[in-house]
């Protein structure tokens, strides 16, 4: 099942139930700034040098291989998030982006390696500062803003530009509207010199060659299609003193689709950044997103999935999750479902919902009876099952000696699940 349709959709349920939900895009990888660094210089594009670094005998031998004479380098803390520079550690330390003297570089490294660091976009939790790139401070004399995305309404890549930058898009649009310029690309035909120069003329660079900056453009877009980008942002694209277009900061998004022909991105992926539930789900083959709610759901479809999180919200419960186990999965797999679902401490009941088709409710059925005991269920658990099989998946659960709520329908369910996640 295509993952990145379930976050949209799920996003849209929760929007219709009443809720405004943050959460990570599932439709996409999303690697550290180095490793984004490192692949847009082996497509040929400017970036300034650096290296990753995740311990203090690193520092020090990079420091003499890469630093030999400079003055100052830039220490930033590699996180999946945005907001790094204005972000705290949990140790105290502000900042995860620091401008440093180079005998002073291993100090505040050593104060961030192993450290949670906390920004705007982590939430309360953080994530972990498991490497730390050190870059070289560069003299940029003009900031602009760069972007290739995927455009629903030109049915392809659009380039957004701005001879603005350094700030967030949403800041520039609302001061400088009139400066961003928007060039949607032809998908069969390719980038052309004539959209390239509309883009270089929207960044609107002082000093750097007009030519030279065309060149990076096309080099930029093609990078964004040889390795099935869903997004590419420099932020800022920059000139230098000595007038060369720069990729000072980028954040590179590829579509988790490719992932069987991107095999080299994709051994990127840093999963001490993601939510290990749905790492977890992952692995198991199960679809599943992480919200916020106390009522955990497991249920096999993602239709039935967005109504039984609509339903739940309509009775004045939260969903804590979504969860479809698809319409052939094993027992095994409603296992690693109960697995997942009662790791979440937030989860004060579970629903179950089935409507056997493809999937039989006999195998849901043991696979909850396999779960409990294998998981100790210390929340009340609500089951609606509908469908195939679905006397000897009810024959199965009252044999088996479990506590359980039963439920006639969805409605039925979702009320018995709020009620029971608030007792």
């Amino acid at each position: 099942m295509v993952r990145g349709l379930l976050r949209k959709v799920v996003s849209r349920s929760l929007t219709i139930a009443g809720k405004n939900q943050q959460h990570q895009q599932l439709r996409r990888l999303n690697i550290h700034e180095y490793q984004g660094a490192k692949l847009m210089s082996q497509h040929g594009i400017n970036v300034p040098k650096g290296v990753a670094v995740s311990s203090l005998d690193e520092v020090k031998k990079a420091i003499q291989d890469v630093f030999p004479n400079n003055i100052e380098v830039v220490v930033k803390s590699q996180v999946l998030a945005g907001g790094r520079g204005l972000g705290t550690f949990k140790s105290g330390l502000k900042g995860g982006v620091h401008i440093v003297k180079t005998d002073q570089v291993q100090d505040i490294t050593g104060k961030m390696l192993g450290q949670i660091l906390v920004t705007k976009q982590t939430g309360a939790q953080g994530k972990p500062v498991n490497q730390v790139y050190l870059c070289e401070k560069m003299s940029l004399v003009n900031e602009m803003y760069f972007a290739i995305t995927l455009d629903r309404k030109s049915a392809g890549p659009l380039i957004i530009a701005c001879s603005k930058g350094g700030t967030s898009i949403e800041d520039l649009a609302e001061k400088y509207p009139d400066m961003i310029i928007k060039v949607p690309i032809d998908v069969f035909e390719g980038i052309t010199n004539e959209d390239a120069a509309k883009v270089v003329d929207g960044l609107a660079p002082k000093g750097a060659d007009r030519n030279d900056c065309i060149e990076q453009v096309k080099k930029l877009y093609k990078l964004f299609c040889d390795c099935d980008c869903t997004m590419l942002e420099i932020n800022p694209i920059a000139e230098t003193a000595d007038n060369k277009l720069v990729a000072a900061d980028a954040k590179l998004n590829f579509d988790d689709n490719a992932a069987y022909r991107q095999k080299d991105v994709f051994t990127l992926r840093d999963p001490t950044q993601e939510d290990p539930r749905e790492v977890a789900a992952a692995k198991a083959d199960l679809n599943y997103i992480g919200l916020d709610g106390e009522i955990g759901c497991m249920v096999n479809g993602a239709g039935l999935a967005m109504a039984t999180m609509d339903i739940i919200k309509l009775h004045g419960g939260t969903p804590a999750n979504f969860l479809d186990v698809g319409g052939n999965a094993s027992e095994n797999q409603v296992v690693e479902a109960f697995k997942i679902l009662t790791s979440d401490d937030k989860v004060k009941a579970i629903l179950v919902n089935i409507f056997g088709g493809i999937m039989k409710c006999d195998v849901i059925a043991s696979g909850i009876v396999n779960a409990a005991k294998q998981v100790q269920l210390k929340v009340p658990v609500v089951v609606r099952l509908e469908g195939t099989n679905v006397d000897q998946g009810k024959r199965i659960l009252k044999e088996s000696g479990m506590t359980l709520i039963t439920a006639e329908d969805l409605d039925d369910a979702a009320k018995k699940a709020v009620k029971a996640s608030s007792s």
